[in-house]
């Protein structure tokens, strides 16, 4: 079995002591990160100019994100977004219904957006959901969706390929 990538000491990284006193907590994700620490200096607002404020609903983003956390198994963001997908409004019903992709419930602009960010990490194209986000939203807030969905594999894949496991 290899070994686990050696998660940074907040002592022995500023910028990484100030998230997690900010936060409140450990988080393993920058912890680990930190090993590059210009990358998790700059992966930090990006991470917030994405999935913050824009021009697309809180609710579709925790969604987008966690249909991708879903497809992928990655325990970490799952975790993570279950807690702000709650706030966000939604529902342990509608967990469970992307967990077993049964998107049938959700209104049709959450149902384009689910089943693009589902075709985008299983294919890395959105070919064939695409058109339909159309219906829904404009060019700015597809983007994004895709901003979104991309973010969320990118950070699935850090997490799942690193084996960071969430926090208890």
């Amino acid at each position: 079995m290899a070994s686990a990538i050696k998660p940074i000491d907040p002592s022995e990284n500023e910028f990484l002591a100030q998230l997690e006193e900010k936060s409140g907590r450990e988080n393993r994700f920058y912890r680990t990160m930190a090993n590059r620490p210009e990358v998790l200096k700059t992966f930090v607002p990006f991470y917030a100019a994405v999935v913050g404020r824009g021009s697309v609903d809180r609710r579709i983003k925790e969604l987008v994100y966690l249909t991708v956390s879903y497809a992928n198994e990655c325990a970490y963001c799952t975790a993570a977004h279950l807690a702000s997908g709650k706030k966000a409004g939604i529902s342990e019903d509608e967990v469970r219904a992307l967990q077993t992709q049964q998107d049938h419930s959700f209104a049709p602009a959450e149902k384009a957006a689910i089943l693009y960010a589902r075709e985008l990490t299983q294919t890395a194209d959105g070919a064939d959901t695409r058109d339909a986000l159309y219906e829904h939203f404009n060019d700015e807030q597809i983007v994004e969706i895709t901003l979104v969905a991309a973010m969320a594999n990118f950070t699935n894949r850090f997490n799942n390929g690193l084996d960071i496991e969430p926090e208890a």
